[in-house]
């Protein structure tokens, strides 16, 4: 006489929602450092593109035999590569020669309120 013996290898309910539980906990953990570092990312995006303005300001002051307090047009920096698309919805401010270009927020982004003004870090 032979005797059955089968034998299942599923994973009980138990098991199953013991690994959902883990993996729950560890989105909880992880979603909120995600969206802060994209708001890091964004604000550095923004400051590059200032960057990019202020050099590209520079190119055409010095082309154009344009001194300190002559203010471009975002046309004229066009040919420099120096008029970026919006990251995070904010607006850039050419500003005069000789003084650094800044962003205006749409929206909150960081720490940083809606409208608040981005400008160049000093080094």
């Amino acid at each position: 006489m032979k005797i059955n013996a089968t034998r299942r290898t599923a994973f009980t309910l138990i098991e199953i929602m013991i690994v959902v539980g883990i993996i729950g906990l560890l989105a909880i953990a992880i979603v909120p450092n995600i969206s802060k570092n994209r708001e890091r990312a964004q604000l550095r995006m923004i400051e590059q593109n200032l960057r990019k303005i202020d050099a590209a300001k520079n190119l055409w002051a010095l082309e154009n035999n344009k001194g300190s307090g002559e203010t471009p047009s975002p046309d004229d920096l066009k040919p420099y590569d120096g008029w970026p698309r919006a990251i995070a919805g904010e607006s850039y401010n050419i500003n005069a020669v000789g003084s650094p270009p800044t962003a205006t927020l749409g929206g909150r982004l960081g720490t940083n309120a809606a409208s608040s003004v981005i400008s160049l870090p000093q080094d």
